[in-house]
């Protein structure tokens, strides 16, 4: 049975970054309802120990195209189960079945650890408009007008909700359902896009089980997809770090699978 992830393969890199990373939860947010269909939770194929499914997050990127983290897959894994609903119930939400697919040159760096994969489906999802990708080198070309810095990005996924303290050490809840926040930019590096969700600046963020799911450049309307959650801080209350879109890296692998802008 698949684990939801505490920490991802490429934290030994991280570890001077970070103390311990998540594999991603909305925190500090709301529910989405519809605000975005387009993202989707990856389904276990069998229920945790919690009576929840939802084990990672991604974002539809073309009818037949959703990305998220490579780290959410097995070794060896092929297909991948997603469901696009608000709130995933087993036996009555859809799901749809397709290829999974990570990159092949995902590995344990510091620098860029192609944490990136996608689950290509046989046909199109119809009645969801996929997110806008960004241009190539979007996020550096803000950067140097000074607009990256004064945005506000919305992540969304349908990871635990922030986590409470009790006599046996932190508790995490899941709900099966499609949370967002929004965060301040903290900084950015050739790979990374780091978001503040220091709740004390009204900032929000990710925790376990958002792995994969997106970010979105905007506030809570906003559909162009800059980057996916990756890790973040063990108490889910400081910095969410996130695996940038616009990169020649991530262009390439999505490049074998959808036409990009």
């Amino acid at each position: 049975m698949r684990l939801r992830l505490p920490i991802v393969t490429s934290l030994t890199a991280l570890g001077c970054l970070l103390s311990a990373s998540p594999a991603g939860a909305i925190t500090n947010g709301a529910a989405d309802g519809n605000r975005h269909p387009e993202v989707g939770a990856l389904i276990a194929d069998q229920v945790y120990s919690d009576g929840t499914w939802a084990y990672c997050s991604g974002t539809l990127v073309s009818p037949t195209v959703f990305v998220t983290a490579a780290h959410c897959g097995d070794p060896g894994q092929t297909t991948a189960r997603v469901s696009f609903d608000a709130r995933y119930v087993a036996g009555k939400s859809k799901l749809y079945v397709g290829r999974y697919i990570a990159d092949p040159n995902y590995r344990n760096a510091q620098a860029d650890p192609h944490d990136i994969a996608v689950v290509v489906f046989g046909h199109s999802v119809t009645g969801i408009a996929p997110a806008r990708l960004p241009a190539a080198g979007l996020l550096d070309q803000m950067k140097s007008s000074g607009s990256l810095q004064t945005s506000t990005f919305t992540p969304v996924g349908y990871g635990s909700l922030a986590p409470t303290n009790g006599p046996g050490g932190k508790t995490y809840t899941y709900t099966d359902t499609r949370n967002f926040a929004t965060g301040s930019f903290n900084s950015l590096t050739d790979a990374w896009l780091k978001l503040s969700q220091n709740a004390s600046t009204g900032n929000g963020g990710t925790c376990y089980g958002d792995s994969g799911g997106a970010d979105f450049l905007g506030g809570a309307t906003s559909d162009l997809l800059v980057a996916t959650t990756i890790t973040g801080d063990t108490a889910c209350r400081s910095t969410n770090v996130d695996y940038r879109l616009d990169t020649p890296a991530a262009r390439e692998f999505m490049s074998h699978y959808l036409t990009l802008p």
